[in-house]
């Protein structure tokens, strides 16, 4: 028996009040907090974000990697204070 393996596509759209500067300071840090959250599943994705100003950003993962375990002490650092990049710290 053949069974078609069915694709299913999550849409979410965010409107905000930000500017289109400020719209394409954000969505680098949104981008990869989500990248991340996403990475701990074994699922392939694709996230894109049209800013309203036109600028594109985008992360692809193809192919499914091991999930990580969730861990309770996890503290996502988004670096907004200190105007650094975003990153995600593990403590183990």
């Amino acid at each position: 028996m053949f069974l078609a393996r069915r694709v299913v596509a999550m849409n979410i759209r965010l409107v905000s009040t930000l500017t289109p500067e400020d719209e394409n300071l954000m969505a680098p840090a949104l981008l990869k907090a989500l990248s991340a959250i996403l990475d701990m599943m074994p699922i392939a994705y694709m996230i894109r974000m049209n800013t309203s100003d036109a600028s594109v950003f985008e992360c692809t993962q193809l192919v499914g990697r091991k999930a990580v375990p969730l861990l309770d002490d996890f503290e996502p650092d988004l670096g907004f204070a200190s105007g650094s990049p975003a990153t995600m710290h593990y403590d183990s």
